[in-house]
């Protein structure tokens, strides 16, 4: 597990990191190993299926807020959670071996917490959980990701208060950075097609008009080439009266 972190912090250091992911890394002796209170600012931390069985080895962390830990072998010990992780919300313990309502009394001192998941432990095959469990931890808003109501929790109770809201307001302000620069340049686009389409008509125009001259001055040259051959052929019959005259006199 140690050698996972190493690998996790990718040249971060431990303050800087806020979610830390060690899911499937079998722990020795089902104790957290190489987690240390450097991690101040972690507020997201993810041990699914390690093996874990105690929290002896759990650091403070007190910005944490989100703490998985399905399908492990925890039976007991929840005080440490309480001690260490002051200002947790969403605690997932599914999969875990908790039998009896009592187990969970110390998460009363999690004043914070508002979801709790407990699929497929033994406790929740007890007469009336869900309705001890609400009793017992009455800060609680989801159990099993539905409240006293059978309401659904909405996806946004499901994450990290703060992370994963900023990371959402980024990603919507980046997508609207986008769109308005891809209607910018369509609208830039629509204006040169416009600006094409009024250069092709007037060139067309132009073509035509010069098209038309053309034609009319070869129509023009056609109509004065008539008219000299009319000319000539009136004077060469005029000519031809004056010789026939000419003949009748003699």
């Amino acid at each position: 597990m140690e050698r996972r972190i190493h690998l996790e912090l990718r040249n971060q250091t431990p303050a800087a990191v806020r979610e830390l992911v060690l899911d499937n890394c079998k722990s020795n002796d089902g104790k957290i190993e190489g987690l240390t209170a450097e991690f101040v600012n972690l507020e997201f931390l993810s041990l699914i299926n390690v093996g874990l069985i105690s929290f002896s080895n759990l650091p403070k962390l007190p910005k944490l807020k989100k703490l998985e830990l399905s399908d492990n072998r925890i039976f007991g010990g929840l005080d440490m959670l309480a001690e260490k992780l002051p200002n947790l919300t969403h605690l997932n313990l599914s999969g875990n071996k908790l039998k009896d309502i009592s187990t969970l009394e110390p998460l009363k001192k999690l004043e914070y917490l508002k979801s709790l998941d407990l699929f497929n432990c033994e406790v929740t095959n007890l007469n009336d959980y869900r309705e001890s469990v609400f009793k017992l931890l009455p800060q609680l808003t989801y159990l099993d990701g539905y409240d006293q109501e059978d309401q659904e929790a909405p996806d946004s109770d499901a994450e990290v208060d703060g992370v994963d809201e900023e990371e959402e307001d980024e990603g919507e302000d980046e997508e609207d950075e986008e769109d308005d620069f891809y209607e910018e340049e369509d609208e830039e686009e629509d204006e040169d097609v416009e600006g094409e389409e009024d250069e092709d008509e007037v060139s067309g125009e132009e073509e035509e008009f010069g098209h038309d001259g053309e034609v009319d001055e070869e129509d023009e040259d056609e109509d004065e080439d008539e008219d000299e051959e009319e000319e000539e052929s009136g004077k060469g019959e005029k000519r031809k009266r004056e010789t026939d005259d000419e003949g009748e006199d003699d």
